[in-house]
């Protein structure tokens, strides 16, 4: 094989390991911090989209569908309550 062909593979194959890396640290994702001037909005966030949860799941990306009354985003204080189906409060 000569060198620049060589150099290619290795640069592909070392790529493709940090992606790896990368979406296995995401899957695994714990809670996020709850940024300044935010409130938690339960009931909206779409499936595997949450920032943190309580009941089943306990870490970021793991609500199991849309919707769910027990996962919340962090929303910009004041907007939960002006969209429906938003909840500042956890429910079952």
């Amino acid at each position: 094989m000569k060198r620049s062909a060589l150099t290619t593979s290795a640069s592909s194959i070392l790529g493709t390991i940090a992606l790896a890396a990368a979406l296995s640290t995401a899957a695994h994702a714990g809670p996020v911090a709850q940024p300044s001037g935010s409130e938690k909005c339960y009931g909206i966030a779409k499936a595997g989209k949450n920032d943190c949860a309580a009941g089943v799941h306990s870490c970021a990306g793991q609500a199991t569908k849309t919707g769910d009354k027990a996962s919340f985003v962090y929303l910009p204080a004041g907007a939960c309550e002006k969209i429906a189906g938003g909840s500042t409060v956890a429910a079952k």
